[in-house]
């Protein structure tokens, strides 16, 4: 099935598309694609935090008896971008072109650091330190659905 840093990293990429494709729709003004767009992107986004929240990073906390750790830094940065995406999605309804450019690119600068602390570093040592729990744990993150 492949390991951790496979699948989130593909699931990465797929965010990166989506959230490509609303910003096309903004910069064009085309409001009703932004929005649909949006939904999309911000669907991908929901799930891909509950992936790792709710299956991986309990996993991990289990395995290390620590909960304060890497994955409470991940987490807090999954709180600053709900918080962003929620303004982007106002914004989306306002078609305030401005406020959401603004949001976005906050939003694309964490992801992009996020994104490049989880694959370069957390998603690796995570399939070092849940091998054995790997492909139960993909399997439990794919029956989160949008």
């Amino acid at each position: 099935m492949g390991t951790i840093l496979d699948f989130l990293g593909s699931d990465h990429r797929l965010c990166d598309e989506r959230f490509a494709t609303v910003q096309a729709a903004v910069t064009q003004r085309d409001w009703e694609g932004a929005r649909e767009s949006f939904d999309r992107f911000h669907a991908a986004m929901r799930r891909h935090l509950a992936r790792e929240e709710n299956v991986l990073f309990p996993a991990f906390e289990a395995r290390t008896a620590n909960a304060m750790g890497p994955t409470q830094v991940m987490r807090m940065e999954h709180a600053r971008m709900r918080r962003l995406m929620q303004d982007m999605a106002r914004a989306t309804v306002d078609e305030d072109h401005s406020r959401y450019l603004c949001q976005a690119a906050i939003l694309l600068t964490l992801m992009q650091q996020h994104n490049l602390k989880e694959e370069e570093l957390l998603f690796p040592m995570f399939d070092l330190m849940l091998d054995d729990a790997g492909t139960d744990l993909i399997g439990a993150m794919l029956a989160i659905a949008e």
